[in-house]
């Protein structure tokens, strides 16, 4: 690993804004870090308030989208509500559509089915609008590209509203409305929402045009923070506004469906970390291993003890989920070792009868191990289908487009895209993607890097520092967990492996002057022998551990060196 230290910030600021805010040193370089200057700027991003939301109506085409509800629920036309079938779309479907149907009951949901639709807006969907007699669809987290789509669902008379949060191509659908703050043209302050989150911006302003306050949209927030959490998009601006109220929504009073999901972790508060781990791959497992409809079953259903059965079947999909992923990166790991590919600069593999749900999952875990970015293909129906992933700050997703001739289709983020391709196309496609990659990518983005937010001396944790520390949650990408290096630490005595096979490592490590604590580095087991050096240098983030009603600081190690 390569650690990475910031520059410090300069003196004067650091002093000015210790002055303003009363505060350690630490504090205010973390808090200078991450572009907080002044006393407002630090009031604003310690005490969030949902009035620091913007005015949705700043979204271009939101007046229209609003305009055609109303005319829809005036005409008492039928409404579907249609959104991918990841974590982001179906919390987006179940909000927006839980939200309609409290007031108005000619709503219906769906969710395309990932192996005989794939993703995004489909026309088996827009026949189903058809066969039943629907004249307005809301598509959520998806159409952004959909151009045919559209034309297609324009031609039955039948009218879409987009909220999307992908980047656009060249033509924008001919839908009434195209809700995507990554539109050139449109000006609205924060373009990082996920699908769910511009679902929100769509309901707040339903909301303001029938007088409700946001205070009455507050139920719903369970559900953005969901899948802002699994979404991994900045927490930043609207993203952590939502995601901090959203997360006192799940720990105070979630809707059933999400409470069925969580009632059986032993901790009194859950933190996005939890939602990222515990309830989005729950809710992801639905689309994965089954259909998506089950999550949004989940999500809207409001008698609890239908609910915890949902749930107890999205547990199954989800214990399916963990067996097949970890059965597919093992036979990933023998072709990359078999195909002698151990020296390039990307990762392609493709077994035709993987499971679909899962190669997200495994191209992630393939990192893991040979960190580059990497696509694992799987066969759909006629044609090869993909998830790419990517490692920190290479954009996959330009690197797909220079490919894009070999390519039947594709879309996504920077870091995450799908595909597909015709099976012939596959080995020209596989050579093209590592040129253009080698040929991009700047070999230190290889070695994984450990962002390191300030150095640290062991004697300065106290529970000040802790409690000020946990006013910077909810932690995610650009508000990262910040990441303390202390130097010259010598273990106790007590250093020692954990886990099956010897994989973790627990410390016990002290500095000059300092009071020993108590570290653990997941993953890290092979780094023993350093650990029993005279001393070495760790990268860490604090956390404090809950046990049997105590709570005791520990140390998690991300590398030591």
């Amino acid at each position: 690993m390569r650690w990475t230290i910031p520059s410090k910030p300069e003196k004067e600021k650091v002093l000015k804004l210790q002055n303003e805010l009363q505060v350690d040193e630490i504090i205010a370089t973390l808090l200078l870090q991450r572009g907080i200057e002044t006393f407002q700027q630090a009031r604003t991003f310690f005490r969030p308030s949902l009035s620091d939301l913007h005015d949705p109506y700043l979204m271009k085409d939101m007046d229209k989208a609003v305009a055609r509800i109303e005319k829809a629920i005036a005409n008492h036309e039928n409404i579907l509500i249609f959104g991918d079938y990841d974590v982001d779309g179906t919390t987006a479907v179940s909000l927006v559509s839980s939200y309609l149907k409290s007031y108005y009951p000619n709503v219906d949901t769906y969710i395309p089915d990932r192996y005989d639709e794939g993703y995004g807006i489909s026309y088996k969907g827009i026949d189903y609008a058809d066969d039943n007699g629907i004249t307005l669809i809301i598509a959520l987290d998806c159409g952004i590209k959909s151009i045919d789509h559209i034309a297609y669902a324009n031609d039955k008379n039948i009218d879409f509203i987009i909220c999307d949060h992908h980047r656009p191509g060249d033509e924008l659908p001919k839908a009434i409305a195209v809700l995507d703050p990554k539109r050139d043209d449109c000006s609205y302050p924060y373009d990082e929402l996920c699908g769910c989150g511009v679902g929100f911006k769509l309901i707040q302003a339903l909301a303001q045009n029938r007088n409700q306050s946001i205070d009455d949209l507050i139920p719903y927030l369970d559900l953005v923070a969901t899948a802002i959490a699994a979404d991994i998009v900045p927490m930043t601006g609207e993203n952590r506004v939502l995601a901090k109220f959203g997360l006192e929504v799940i720990n105070t009073n979630p809707r059933p469906g999400i409470k069925a999901l969580v009632q059986n972790i032993k901790k009194k508060v859950l933190t996005i970390t939890d939602v990222v781990f515990i309830i989005a791959p729950r809710i992801n497992a639905a689309g994965r291993i089954k259909h998506g409809n089950e999550a949004v079953a989940l999500l809207t259903e409001f008698n609890l003890e239908q609910a915890e059965v949902f749930a107890a079947e999205i547990e199954q999909h989800n214990s399916d989920r963990k067996g097949l992923d970890k059965q597919i990166t093992i036979e990933a790991l023998a072709q990359i070792e078999s195909n002698d590919e151990k020296e390039n600069v990307t990762t392609v593999v493709y077994q035709e009868n993987w499971h679909k749900g899962v190669i997200g999952i495994v191209a992630s875990r393939l990192i893991e191990t040979y960190y580059r970015p990497t696509i694992v293909f799987t066969k759909s129906g006629d044609k090869l289908a993909a998830s790419a992933r990517s490692v920190k700050d290479f954009d996959i997703y330009n690197a797909l487009e220079a490919c894009a001739e070999h390519l039947e289709q594709f879309g996504g983020h920077m870091y995450a895209a799908g595909m597909t391709l015709k099976e012939e196309n596959y080995p020209t496609f596989k050579a093209a993607f590592e040129r253009t990659v080698r040929a991009t990518l700047a070999p230190e983005l290889l070695i994984p890097e450990i962002e390191v937010d300030a150095e640290l001396n062991l004697a300065d944790i106290n529970p000040k520092l802790i409690r000020l520390l946990n006013q910077f949650e909810p932690f995610g990408p650009q508000n990262r967990t910040p990441v303390f290096v202390s130097k010259n630490v010598k273990d106790t005595g007590y250093a020692k492996t954990l886990g099956q096979h010897d994989e973790h490592l627990k410390l016990y490590i002290r500095q000059t002057n300092s009071e020993s604590f108590g570290a653990i580095g997941f993953g890290l087991g092979s780094k023993l022998p350093i650990a029993k050096q005279p001393s070495f240098d760790i990268a860490y983030c604090i956390d404090e551990n809950e046990y049997n009603g105590s709570v005791t600081v520990q140390l998690r190690v991300k590398d030591l060196r």
